[in-house]
């Protein structure tokens, strides 16, 4: 999210390595951008791997909701059970709530809460521009797993059917991983939700 080309928020700092850090960090340079916030959609270690490195570079510690908090104070052991390395984050900066408007300058992003894939999972809704950050709840044609801890597929299928399709068939989804798609086209194609 970006405001006047000036400051940004990011979502989800992968940064898995010091390439990708360096990539994040020449775009945000090429870009004239300077990060102010950092918003987890939820704690994975595949999003929050690069926290610490955000707190250390730009004095940003992370936004999430509180039920995800024991796995982002649990992600250097999540790490190490996949054989990779998790600094330790920072503590949250603030938690996120269901309906809490998040600013940056004049664009506005809405919480939903939408819990299945984690527990404190959230979606970040931009109604003027018609897009949402759904993280890990919904892709193309595909919805997030659910066999890691505090993954429930009822709980998913139903955060999916009463947050995110009713925003409406045109809205844009920008996912946790792989191409966007369209709330519609997911309505219609994703096998999970018919």
């Amino acid at each position: 999210m970006l405001d006047n080309g000036l400051e940004a928020i990011v979502v989800d700092p992968g940064c898995s390595d010091g390439q990708e850090r360096h990539e994040l960090e020449v775009w945000l340079r090429d870009n004239a951008l300077t990060p102010v916030r950092v918003v987890l959609t939820h704690a994975h270690i595949d999003h929050v791997m690069g926290c610490a490195w955000m707190h250390e570079r730009y004095g940003a510690a992370p936004e999430l909701h509180p039920d995800d908090l024991p796995l982002l104070r649990n992600a250097p052991r999540q790490a190490a059970m996949f054989g990779v390395h998790c600094a330790e984050a920072p503590e949250p900066a603030t938690f996120l709530a269901e309906g809490q408007c998040i600013r940056l300058g004049t664009e506005e992003l809405e919480v939903l809460h939408v819990p299945g894939h984690a527990p404190g999972h959230v979606a970040l809704w931009c109604p003027a521009d018609r897009f949402v950050v759904s993280g890990d709840v919904l892709f193309q044609r595909s919805v997030g797993r659910v066999d890691l801890p505090g993954g429930d597929m009822d709980t998913l299928l139903d955060s999916i059917r009463t947050k995110l399709l009713p925003l409406g068939d045109d809205v844009r989804v920008l996912c946790g991983h792989g191409p966007e798609t369209t709330i519609g086209a997911e309505r219609r194609l994703n096998p999970f939700l018919r």
